[in-house]
């Protein structure tokens, strides 16, 4: 499966529009991990536990909105966004979206 965020793929051609593919997760965060979070924060840089939560949580999305698109018959997705928002304290939403197409060599 092509995944883009441009609308077409160059050498190909869009013969069938499938319509809009979406794949979300909620991923919580974990108390242990927070207070590591808290010490790092003191004294900075990156929160490792934090950038491998958003990380998985991306290509999990992602695989979900492939499979919303394989579901439709579509070989590819293009004009991919995503998205996040924070459904409650200490958990956010990811949301991967696009349109689902069918594309051939040109």
């Amino acid at each position: 499966m092509i995944i883009a965020t441009t609308p077409t793929i160059s050498g190909k051609r869009i013969t069938l529009t499938h319509g809009l593919v979406r794949g979300n997760t909620i991923r919580a965060r974990n108390l242990g991990r927070d207070i590591g979070a808290v010490f790092k924060n003191m004294v900075g840089g990156e929160i490792k536990t934090y950038a491998k939560l958003l990380e998985d949580a991306r290509e999990e999305a992602l695989e979900r909105m492939m499979e919303d698109a394989s579901r439709l018959g579509a070989n590819a997705v293009v004009s991919v966004r995503i998205a996040t928002s924070v459904v409650m304290a200490g958990a956010a939403e990811m949301l991967a979206y696009g349109t689902a197409v069918t594309l051939v060599d040109e």
